[in-house]
């Protein structure tokens, strides 16, 4: 199972994170996502060697860098309180059929979205520091913490921006549904809302984790259906249609699977281990939907 996090957690950290804050913000953000992966190269070799003080120097680094990511965080509150959040290259995707985008749609939920995907790889440094010095940090095992740096990658980065995305542009993309910018401007908040109830879950016990997996289960659902349903006919081209796809399909089963292992930690009945977790909902996530999401993102912001 180590071996396949730190794979899962190397892919975030190099990749993910600062293709996303490309997608966030292109120009704000530019320099953060230009020399974010110095940090990330030195996270990511700390992963793949023994703890001691030399890894937990390197994790230190990458969680400084990462700490001040979240200090972006404060700066767009403000807008959010407004509903009009900074612009970011998000709106301009879904194109119809003739190429035209729908216009920016940056909202109060797309930027808490937003803010807590700058916030997320915080926490994951911070455990990073005290799995990789061997420390306990709050009384929890070596191998939770482990898990929480990618867990704060993908379900709080990953899964927060794609809601902001989905949220910034898909009640204008072409042919929505009646009903879509409810829907997600609900996403946008569940998922930032979900991951904090998991996040507090950890301190509180096993019903809370469970209260929050299955608030962050349903706003990731909307997100799946909203990209299936509204963003995915816009497409310019089959291969980002196909990621696209792609990443809203495994997500809803990933999911079932994230709901299924916090119900049976709350109520005792048969569930996947920590190592199925990682292999499926874990690997799922990460190449299925967040490497797939951000590509179509990616493919779709390009112009």
């Amino acid at each position: 199972m180590t071996v396949l996090v730190n794979l899962i957690v190397t892919l975030g950290m190099l990749y993910v994170v600062p293709a996303g804050l490309r997608l966030i913000d292109p120009v704000g953000l530019r320099t953060a996502a230009r020399l974010w992966p110095v940090p990330a190269a030195l996270g990511a070799l700390c992963l793949w060697l023994p703890r001691g003080i030399p890894t937990t120097v390197l994790a230190a680094l990458y969680a400084a860098a990462a700490l001040a990511l979240a200090t972006r965080a404060p700066a767009r509150l403000p807008a959010a309180r407004r509903g009009s959040g900074a612009h970011g290259s998000a709106g301009r995707a879904g194109g119809n059929a003739g190429g035209a985008p729908p216009r920016t749609t940056a909202s109060g939920p797309a930027e808490v979205a937003v803010c807590t995907a700058l916030v997320s790889p915080s926490i994951a440094g911070t455990a990073l520091v005290a799995e990789r010095a061997g420390y306990r940090l709050f009384g929890f095992d070596l191998d939770i913490l482990a898990l929480t740096v990618p867990h704060f990658h993908f379900a709080g980065f990953t899964a927060a921006l794609v809601a902001g995305l989905v949220c910034r542009a898909g009640a204008t993309a072409p042919g929505a549904a009646p009903g879509a910018a409810t829907l997600s401007r609900w996403a946008a908040y569940s998922v930032p809302g979900g991951t904090l109830l998991v996040l507090l879950g950890y301190f509180v016990d096993d019903w809370a984790e469970l209260a929050g997996a299955v608030v962050l289960t349903t706003g990731m659902w909307a997100v799946a259906l909203l990209t299936w349903r509204d963003i995915r006919p816009g497409a310019r081209d089959r291969t980002t249609g196909a990621l696209l796809g792609t990443s809203a399909a495994v997500l809803v089963a990933t999911m079932l699977l994230a709901l299924w292992w916090a119900a049976g930690e709350a109520t005792g009945i048969t569930h996947p281990t920590l190592t199925w977790m990682a292999a499926t909902h874990g690997l799922g996530n990460a190449l299925g939907f967040a490497l797939c999401s951000v590509l179509a993102w990616r493919r779709l912001t390009a112009d």
